[in-house]
This record gives structure tokens, C-alpha cells and sequence, in this order.
């Protein structure tokens, strides 16, 4: 027989490429719009609608491996499927691609960032045509297009030009808040008429109110790499994750965007969308909400007691067990905290105890010393459980509210400037930490919550501290207060009742969140569209001036330092471009000199919106028509907040990009930009390809290709050296990566598809197993000859009708193949696939109904092939446009149903039964048959357990 028409690799690598081609030309994959430069077919545009999208992927310089198309494969049959359904689908993808591998790249190499990274887009782009994505290719950029992030600086100007007005609960124009402050509805902080300030008095004014703000702020600085750097990208002993540096805290003026505004919202709309509840949970923790009060301490400086004046201040704490406030023996600031230079006298108080001072001469040295000690401290070795408590006493005192007594404030890095306010009311006889600390410094302690484990009530005598929210409260009472005797919920509401009458605090909620620290010290990424004025104040871009390109430099690199050097500060590539930095510009008063913001946006800025432009990506007028965003994400049944019909990517942006975006996402929406509250309605986290890693005598990884396998599995060799295998990433560091190029050449795209759908529940990680590939060309090939004659390449169907067993294996596998592809169950949408064809495969003749059903159900999972024998089935359009099969509820149901019958746990009968057989019907029929008679012989029946239709249970007396 000739192997002309056979399905192979080269016939696989044929088809797909002619079929590639042929849907560019025709725009196949072209989705129209209601209105605007792509508006289309009317009637396409009036079916339901289906906007899919993948998480942005970043172009990466070795392009794609086996492992990163999971996702893309998965979104696109689901897109195919529900195109085939009926539905007018927006499935496009662009590419995320500011950031710090391609800066890093022309740091070592002196090319431009742009042009790496372009040729890396390139490669992606082949090799996502090569897979038979059906992407709208008129709908597809890069973040680093100017006019893509020309309203990337669009809408941070209008971040910038926004405060969030907490009595209507949503964002309004910055120019409302000045109206209100000119006309005296809201008054200055220090009560000046809005006339009386100065230009840079109203600009720190409203500073403190814009959502998109410079402030001092915690950074995590790492001199020997000259940047500020990412929470996620220092390890946890406190070094950089790239190169391996010192990392320290220090205050730095950055950008901020106030997300906190939203805390409250972005906790309560998790619940109008369809999320893993594991994200929520993640975002529901990152947010922290939790209820309490704030309550403001007096301090005195400890000057006035040293005879150097006083040096006051209030330092205002949050806690949860308000409660305890009359068990506050000492208080304790972040080592950053703002206050503590101000409130350290010049001398230590008189009969300060030397375990206080940590060896130094005054407060000053010591408070110095200590904070370069914390600052060389990762935040995670900071919360962690030390055995030893560090800190030092500031020599300030501060005023309980409650009784009036004086208690020393300490500096200790346990406690963080990020969360709550950076300070604590420690309360040691009921917190563990504050426990250690207080006996590790000799502190006091006050029992204020009645232990009810019979410890008793003098915390000296303790080995932990007590804690319980179901206590009573004693020893807490003074003039004009008492709790003692009142249950923990009782004490709260009381004592938030007398911090509030007295303006010592009030009950509040706070959160763990903090605003985001939106700047970085680099040359590639978006430009801030900000200049300073000579007062140092900052002024927006003019719309018409956007977008700010960056200028070519000729070092890409930040200065760096001393690794060891934490008393150094950025000087970023930018700021060495003087022509850029210094302009003259015409901001509607006159040309005047201005100096341009030199950091750059951290790379999640452009995939905070990247959806609303696959919408409308030609738009140079706005940044989305209003019409065009109402069709594909405004809100609608089932969906209340609208957004992103399904949004797949990896559970790693839990709290980072997702909670990004989701606040950009409602600030727009708050300004009447966008009509959806939410940018993605339902999100799914697709699992891992993972690879086996080898790794030799001493633990390096060996190339995973030239490893061989001795024996039956039982172990494996490299150049004649025994290694260990172990699951892992896919990755260049770990020596096994596998590209798609190998797949594609090996089997052809389609094969690839299926392999990685088939590979188990798409939110499951799974390891990936080269030989095992060839399954699913199998499946391919018997799909092949099941249509077409191998020998002559002609079409092999009848037009008989098929028979009555086969129409119910047809129309069970469309109605199973149907609910899979809608669920995202793909491996079991395959599996019915296999079943069919297999049932297909022994019938002698095979009809053309099913022939092409076949192929129907396979095209969302294989379309090349099923292009390819759609179009010899003899029909001309595009089966990505054929309706997808329907399946006859009446060959669904199976007629009958084997029904298991056990007599103590043993089968005795089986018997074939309606599927709709009542439970006492089928009991009837299970007592009467002549197995179960025999097994029972005679005996009483104690109980009759049916599971209609399938099961039986009988047990005897």
C-alpha cells in the first residue's frame, strides 16, 4: 500500500502550515466590533457574545517551551468551541514586555532593551502561529508600543488628577477637591483660607489626597545593584534575588498609588466574581481587614525629663484588643518609623537601665545604631519567631490615655512600618512577642484579661503569655472608666465609646494593605508623564504632549555602590540624560523650566488595563469607545460588575497583577471611563508542565536529553555516570527544557494540542513525558484513515445512515464532549473523543454523519486536521465557523442499565433495567430474581439499601 496519503510528521507539517496561511488571508479569526474602526458583520456582532483572554506573556530571549502554552492551547479551544456554539468571540493577545530581563540584557550588551526585545516578540509570534492559535491579529501589540503606552500615562495622569471622596465611596476629579477647599466646604489642615497658600503649601495639600502621589517612603534599597527593588524580588535572608546583594531599608521619595482607598471595595466585589476561592482567600489576607480602634499616645520626648525641652509629638496605634489598652506597659515603634528621630532626647533619662541603652553613650547613638542593624533584615527574618528579642529604648516616654501612666517607647525590628502604623501598644502579659520582649528587657507586665486555665492573675510567674477572646476583663479601671467585670466584646465597645468622647481614638477598621510603590530606578519602562516646577512641584503632562517617549541613552545601567553601603541613594539612567531631564515647556501659563520625573513605572503598570485595549486597539481618541466596552464587559446577568467573560493564567499574580489591575479597574470606572467595576468576571488557574531534572554526584543538573535509562526505569546514566531524577520547572538552569519546535517537527502542532489537553485537569500540574506524545498522533491518524482512504487519499464515508448503537456512541460523545469543553475539561473531552472514534473504527462502512460529527468535535481541540478533512468532506467554509453538534437527548439516554444486586456485600444478581426504574420497582425485581433467592435461602430480610438505577443492597436478618 502507498504511504502517499498517510498522516505523518512532514503531511501534519503541511497541512498545518497551508491552513495557517489560509486563515491569515481570509482573516478568519477576525472578531467585529458593534462600532469604530473594526466594526463588522452586524449579524455576528448580534450573537451572544464570548471575550477570552490569557495573562499577558512576557518575551523572553530562549522563546517558548513545552511548558508555556498550556494555557494559550487551553483558552483557544474554548474560544473554537464557543465560536462553533454561536458566538461572536474576542480572543487576542499581546505581549507584557517593559521590564527587567531585557534591561539586564543591554546592560551586559549595550544593545537597546527594544530592540531584544522585539526580536524576542518575533519568536513567540511564530512560534504561537506554528500552534494554530486563533488570534485576532488586528487586536495584538506590545506594551512598549508609544501608543499603547501613551494611555498606560493616560490613565496615570488621570490616577494623578483623582482623590477618593470617602462619603460617596468612589473617585472624583482632583479640580472637585479644589473647588471644595476654594469655596470653604472643606478646610485647609491648619484652617488658612485655599487663597492664603502658597502654590507648593496647595500641592502638598493635595498630594495627601491624589491617588497617584510622591511621598517618602520604605523601599527596599540595594546599593550593589543601584535600585530599589520589588518585595518579591529579595529572598528571604534579606538579599537581592539577582546578584546576590546586601538589600536595607530606607526612606526614598516614590511614587505611590493610594490602592488603600479602595480596601473596603476590593474585599467586597471578590464576592460578585467567579474566582478559585483560593485567590480570594489570597486577596482577602494580602487586604487584612480587621476591626479595632485607634488610640494616640502622647509623647514627651524624654527631653523634658533631661532638662532638653520637650520634643512631643502623638504616635497613634492600632490594635485589636482595645480592650487591654489598661495592660499597655510599654510601646514600641517600627525602627523607620517617622517619629523616632524626633522624639530622642540628647541624654538618657535619669536611672535608665543599662540593658536598654545596647551599650551606647546617649539615645541618639543608639537609636542610629540599631536602625542600621534592622535594616540589614529581610522582612520575613523580622516577623520570624526569634528566640532573642533586640531593640532599644528611645529615651521618649509616652502618656497612656486610659490611666495617665508614663511608659518607655522602644525601637524593635519585630515591629513593621507597613502594617497597622508602624507602632504598637505593647500589652506583654497577652501577646507572645511582647511577652519575650518584655522579659527579655525587664519590663513590666499587668494582667488585664482573667486567665481561665488556673495560671492566676501575676503574668511574673508565667511561662507565656494568656490570650482569649472569651475572658473577662479585670484590673482595667480608672476616674470616669472601668471594664472590669465586662466580656472582651463588651470592653471594646466601651472603651471605643471613651477614646472617642475624650479624642484620645476611636473604633475603626484598618488593613494590612499598603499603597503601591509604583516607581522604580530604570530606564526601561513607562516614563512618568510628571515635570517640577523650581518649587519642587509636580505638574501632569498635558494630554496632548503624551505619549512621553524615553530618550536614547547611552548607559542603560543605574550607578551602583558599596554593597555594604546602605547610606547611598539611586541615581537612575534617566538622570543622566540632561537634555531630557531639564526642558522648557508651555504648559498653558507660558513657557517656563521644568525638570522631568527620572524614575520609570514598575512593569505591572501596562497589564493593568491591557484588556480594555484588545477592545479597541486602533483608538487614538480615546482610550476605549464607550460603546465598544459596554458590549464586551459591561455588567449583565449574572455578571454585576462586568469584566472578562474567562481570564486563564498562573496563581501567582494572586495578590500582585490581579489586585493591580482590579484597582485600576475601578478607579476608571469611578471617573465613567469604563462601565465594568471588575476587569476579569471568571478566572481560572491552569496547573504546571513540569519536567523531570537530573542532577549528577553533586547535585548539578546534567542535560535531561542525554540522560539514558538503565534497566526497567529503575535508574539512569549520564556519560556513564549514575544520576538522580527528581520532578521540577522547565527551565535553562535545570537543564531540561523542551521546545515545541521538537514536538511540531516530531508530530506536528495539532499533536502537541492534544497531548497537553490530555495530559489531566487543566488546573493540575503535570509532568510532561516526551514518549507519551505519540498517543495523541495515534489518535490523529486513526481519525485520518476513519475519514479518508489511505491508498488513494480519497474521502471512505457512505451516505448510509448510521445504526442505532452508533447513533447513541455519536450522540452520547457530542453531549459529553459538549458539557467538558464548557467546563475546561479538556482530557475528558479528548477521552470521548477516543471512545467514539474507536467505536467508529469498527464499523465497516463509515457514515458521513458521523465521519463529520467526528470532526466537528474534534476541531476546537485539533483544527488543522479538522480543516483539513472538513474542507475533503466537500465543504467550502471554514469549519472554524461550523455549528457545533447537538446532541438527541433521546440517543443520550442509555434504554437500559446494569444494576449490580448484592446480598452481604456479594454480587448474586445483575439485572438490566429502565434508567428512570423507581427504587421500589427495582427492589421488587432484585428480591425476585432466582440468584438473590438462593443467596437469601429463606432467611428474613433486615434491610434493603437501593441506589436506582445501578444499585442494589440486600442484608439479610
Amino acid at each position: 500500500m502507498s504511504e502517499t496519503h498517510r498522516y505523518d510528521a512532514a503531511l501534519a507539517a503541511e497541512i498545518e502550515a497551508r491552513w495557517q496561511d489560509h486563515w491569515e488571508r481570509h482573516g478568519t479569526y477576525e472578531t467585529p466590533n458593534p462600532s469604530g474602526d473594526l466594526a463588522g458583520d452586524p449579524e455576528v456582532v448580534a450573537r451572544p457574545k464570548k471575550f477570552i483572554m490569557d495573562m499577558f506573556p512576557y518575551p523572553s530571549g530562549a522563546g517558548l517551551h513545552v511548558g508555556h502554552p498550556l494555557g494559550y492551547i487551553a483558552t483557544d479551544v474554548y474560544a473554537r468551541f464557543h465560536r462553533m456554539s454561536g458566538h461572536n468571540v474576542l480572543h487576542a493577545l499581546g505581549f507584557d514586555a517593559f521590564g527587567l530581563p531585557a534591561e539586564q540584557y543591554a546592560v551586559q550588551t549595550g544593545t537597546h532593551p527594544r530592540i531584544s526585545t522585539e526580536a524576542n516578540i518575533r519568536t513567540y509570534r511564530t512560534q504561537l502561529r506554528r500552534l494554530g492559535l486563533g488570534y485576532d491579529p488586528r487586536r495584538s501589540f506590545a506594551t512598549i508600543d508609544p501608543d499603547y503606552y501613551r494611555w498606560t500615562q493616560w490613565i496615570f495622569l488621570r490616577i494623578f488628577d483623582s482623590w477618593y471622596d470617602r462619603e460617596a465611596g468612589r473617585a472624583r476629579p482632583i479640580a472637585e477637591l479644589v473647588e471644595r477647599f476654594e469655596s470653604g466646604e472643606q478646610p485647609t489642615p491648619d484652617g488658612r483660607p485655599w487663597s492664603a497658600l502658597s502654590a507648593a503649601e496647595r500641592a502638598e495639600v493635595l498630594s495627601d489626597h491624589r491617588l497617584a502621589y510622591a511621598s517618602q517612603a520604605p523601599v527596599n534599597w540595594c546599593p550593589g545593584l543601584g535600585t530599589v527593588l520589588a518585595n518579591e524580588e529579595v529572598t528571604a535572608d534579606g538579599r537581592s534575588e539577582r546578584g546576590n546583594f546586601p538589600v536595607f531599608k530606607a526612606n526614598l521619595r516614590q511614587w505611590n498609588m493610594r490602592i488603600t482607598a479602595y480596601a473596603d471595595r476590593l474585599i467586597d466585589d471578590l464576592d460578585s466574581v467567579e474566582w478559585p476561592e483560593a485567590i480570594k482567600r489570597a486577596q482577602r489576607n494580602w487586604i487584612g481587614r480587621s476591626t479595632g480602634a485607634r488610640v494616640d499616645f502622647p509623647i514627651d520626648g524624654g527631653g523634658a525629663r533631661a532638662g532638653d525641652g520637650d520634643a512631643g509629638g502623638v504616635v497613634t496605634v492600632f490594635t485589636t484588643r482595645q480592650d487591654t489598652l489598661f495592660g499597655a506597659t510599654y510601646m514600641v515603634l517600627a525602627p523607620e518609623h517617622p517619629l523616632v528621630g524626633d522624639v530622642v532626647p540628647a541624654a538618657w533619662p535619669e536611672g535608665t537601665a543599662a540593658a536598654w541603652t545596647g551599650g551606647h553613650a546617649t539615645p541618639a547613638e543608639a537609636v542610629a545604631s540599631y536602625r542600621k542593624q534592622a535594616a540589614a533584615k529581610s522582612e520575613v527574618e523580622r516577623q520570624a519567631e526569634a528566640k532573642e528579642k533586640t531593640g532599644v529604648f528611645t529615651g521618649a516616654y509616652a502618656t497612656n490615655p486610659v490611666n495617665g501612666e508614663r511608659i518607655p517607647v522602644f525601637i524593635a525590628d519585630y515591629v513593621l512600618l507597613g502594617y497597622g502604623t508602624g507602632a504598637i501598644m505593647a500589652v506583654p502579659a497577652h501577646d507572645s512577642r511582647d511577652f519575650a520582649f518584655a522579659r527579655a528587657f525587664e519590663l513590666p507586665m499587668r494582667c488585664v484579661v482573667e486567665p481561665v486555665d488556673g495560671r492566676g492573675t501575676d503574668p511574673a510567674a508565667w511561662d507565656e503569655s494568656f490570650n482569649a477572646a472569651d475572658a473577662r476583663i479585670i484590673n482595667s479601671a480608672a476616674p470616669g472608666i472601668s471594664l472590669d467585670g465586662l466580656s472582651v466584646p463588651e470592653a471594646k465597645e466601651r472603651i471605643n465609646a471613651w477614646l472617642s468622647e475624650r479624642g484620645a481614638g476611636e473604633g475603626t477598621v484598618n488593613f494590612r494593605l499598603r499603597d503601591w510603590l509604583f516607581s522604580r530606578q530604570r530606564y526601561w519602562g513607562e516614563p512618568f508623564p510628571i515635570v517640577y516646577d523650581e518649587d519642587g512641584v509636580a505638574h501632569a503632562l498635558p494630554d496632548e504632549m503624551l505619549p512621553l517617549e524615553l530618550p536614547e541613552i547611552d548607559n542603560y545601567a543605574p550607578r551602583t555602590f558599596d554593597p555594604d553601603d546602605a547610606d547611598t541613594e539611586p541615581e537612575t539612567p534617566l538622570s543622566r540624560k540632561d537634555d531630557w531631564v531639564n526642558v522648557v515647556l508651555d504648559l498653558g501659563d507660558g513657557p517656563k523650566r521644568y525638570r522631568r520625573e527620572t524614575n520609570t513605572m514598575p512593569n505591572w503598570a501596562g497589564s493593568c488595563w491591557y484588556q480594555l485595549r484588545y477592545l479597541d486597539p486602533r483608538n487614538d481618541r480615546a482610550l476605549v469607545d464607550p460603546e465598544i466596552e459596554r458590549y464586551w464587559m459591561g455588567p449583565r446577568e449574572g455578571m454585576p460588575t462586568g469584566g472578562v467573560d474567562l481570564y486563564i493564567g498562573g496563581s501567582e499574580h494572586a495578590v500582585l497583577h490581579l489586585l493591580y489591575a482590579r484597582f485600576w479597574q475601578k478607579v476608571l470606572f469611578d471617573l465613567g471611563h469604563v462601565s465594568s467595576a471588575e476587569p476579569y468576571h471568571k478566572l481560572f488557574n491552569q496547573g504546571m508542565i513540569q519536567a523531570y531534572v537530573y542532577r549528577d554526584s553533586r547535585g548539578f543538573p546534567v542535560p535531561a536529553a542525554e540522560v539514558e535509562e538503565v534497566g526497567d526505569g529503575d535508574g539512569w546514566m549520564y556519560e556513564g555516570q549514575p544520576v538522580k531524577r527528581e520532578l521540577g520547572k522547565i527551565g535553562k538552569s535545570l537543564k531540561n527544557v523542551v521546545s515545541p519546535d521538537e514536538v511540531f517537527a516530531a508530530y506536528g502542532a495539532d499533536t502537541l494540542r492534544l497531548y497537553e489537553m490530555a495530559m489531566g485537569p487543566l488546573d493540575v500540574s503535570r509532568p510532561w513525558e516526551t514518549r507519551a506524545v505519540v498517543g495523541q498522533f495515534r489518535l490523529l491518524q486513526r481519525i485520518w484513515r476513519n475519514v479518508l482512504d489511505e491508498a488513494t487519499g480519497e474521502v471512505a464515508v457512505v451516505e448510509d445512515e448510521p445504526d442505532d448503537t452508533t447513533l447513541r456512541a455519536m450522540h452520547k460523545a457530542i453531549h459529553g464532549v459538549s458539557q467538558d469543553l464548557e467546563q475546561l475539561r479538556f482530557n475528558t473531552a479528548i477521552a470521548k473523543i477516543t471512545e467514539l472514534n474507536n467505536h467508529v473504527t469498527k464499523v465497516p462502512r463509515v457514515p458521513r454523519a458521523v465521519a463529520e460529527t467526528l470532526v466537528l468535535l474534534a476541531a476546537p481541540l485539533a483544527p488543522h486536521i479538522a480543516e483539513e478533512l472538513w474542507r475533503r468532506l466537500g465543504h467550502e467554509e471554514s469549519v472554524v465557523w461550523a455549528p457545533f453538534p447537538v446532541a438527541d437527548q433521546n440517543y443520550v439516554t442509555d434504554e437500559t442499565v446494569t444494576c449490580v444486586v448484592q446480598v452481604k456485600g456479594k454480587i448474586r444478581a445483575r439485572l438490566e433495567v429502565a434508567p428512570t426504574v423507581s427504587e421500589t420497582e427495582l427492589e421488587e425485581m432484585a428480591l425476585a430474581a432466582p440468584g438473590v433467592r438462593e443467596a437469601l435461602g429463606g432467611a428474613g430480610i433486615r434491610k434493603v439499601i437501593v441506589r436506582a438505577p445501578k444499585l442494589v443492597n440486600i442484608v439479610p436478618a
